[in-house]
């Protein structure tokens, strides 16, 4: 019996190292014929409202008895009749007011929300996205509107969420409303896009936080002088190379590389200090994490609200839309999503039974 178990668990093996390097050939496949390829891609456009109404009727034609069903029909267009007309007559005011020169704001014009989603990842590689679906929806926005920005990451490269950042903040140039919505966590370079908004709202236990800089980076110098391998590192400049993985690190060259973190976190916190002075940048900038909560009284957000909460409020003042930017993919990079993403599924399931055997066994 033990020698089936042994042979089983064997041939299991093989099949995982295969299915792995089947991935690997994918991913590199993908790598190679995507360079040089000019990124193309499309903007979708989702209108919230209508998708709110369709699940309502379609909630109404399963719950209400035929007659209910037919008052509330009755109700619907009658509501959408007089909207019309006062949409109407304040176009005609608008339009007379315009001919002599003058401008007035139209207090009937329906304001508009835009949302936009970012899910970031260690490289915030989702901005080459988040930049076209903001350019997208600054052509058409006007003062009145707003942006909502739901943001799910714990951090990343400076650079890459430096760019995001500074990707809101084109927003807040052009004078638009910008919100951000955290349902789960927006740490770190998550919190440094978040900090851009003119106003933001998290769910009771998202993440919030996170303000500092780390870098962390193997050595094998001691793995490879045990051997007598020799490692040789040329540079120019003094500094062009202050840590190194397989090279011997000095103190000066930590001493150096510490100095360089200091000055990102500096920067990290006149940024934040920037968008949002009232709060105590000394307090916040430790590096901690609080709850959406207890980020309230560190003045980290402004409200506490999921998203749905904020999106179902906003669609009965305003229309919202969903601006999505969908890059076109080749049958390799297909091929490679869809195989990454059944063995992330894989992954969490045999996590989860682990963790189950843990605690509820």
């Amino acid at each position: 019996m033990g020698e089936f178990f042994f042979s089983y668990g064997l041939f299991l093996a093989k099949l995982l190292t295969f299915f792995l390097l089947f991935v690997l050939a994918v991913i590199l496949v993908s790598s190679v014929g995507g360079r040089g390829r000019r990124e193309e891609g499309s903007i979708s456009v989702t209108h919230i409202n209508e998708q709110l109404e369709d699940s309502r009727e379609m909630l109404q034609s399963l719950v209400l008895d035929p007659a209910d069903l037919k008052e509330s029909s009755k109700l619907k267009k009658k509501k959408l009749k007089v909207e019309n007309k006062e949409r109407k007559a304040a176009a005609k005011i608008a339009a007379k007011n315009r001919g002599d020169g003058t401008t007035i704001v139209d207090e009937k014009k329906r304001r508009r929300v835009f949302l936009l989603d970012f899910d970031g990842d260690i490289r915030a590689s989702q901005v080459r996205g988040l930049r076209r679906e903001i350019t997208a929806v600054l052509s058409l926005a006007d003062v009145y509107d707003e942006v909502l920005v739901r943001i799910e990451s714990g951090g990343g490269t400076v650079h890459g969420y430096g760019l995001a950042a500074s990707q809101l903040q084109r927003i807040r140039d052009k004078n638009i409303a910008l919100t951000v919505a955290v349902d789960k966590v927006a740490a770190s370079g998550g919190y440094l896009m978040a900090c851009v908004a003119n106003r933001i709202v998290a769910a009771p236990f998202a993440i919030i936080g996170s303000i500092g800089v780390m870098a962390q980076i193997p050595n094998v110098h001691r793995l490879l002088k045990k051997y007598d391998i020799d490692v040789e590192l040329l540079t120019a400049g003094e500094y062009k190379r202050t840590m190194t993985v397989m090279g011997e690190n000095t103190d000066k060259g930590r001493q150096k590389f510490i100095s360089e973190l200091e000055v990102i976190h500096e920067q990290f916190k006149n940024f934040i200090s920037r968008f949002r002075p009232q709060t105590n940048i000394a307090e916040v900038a430790t590096g901690e994490v609080w709850s959406g909560e207890a980020a309230i009284q560190m003045k980290l957000v402004d409200e506490i609200k999921t998203s749905d909460q904020y999106i179902t409020e906003s669609c009965e003042q305003a229309d919202v839309y969903r601006v999505k930017y969908e890059a076109k993919k080749s049958l390799p990079e297909k091929i490679g999503l869809a195989t990454e993403a059944s063995l992330d599924r894989v992954i969490d399931r045999w996590l989860q039974r682990a963790i189950n055997a843990r605690f509820f066994s």
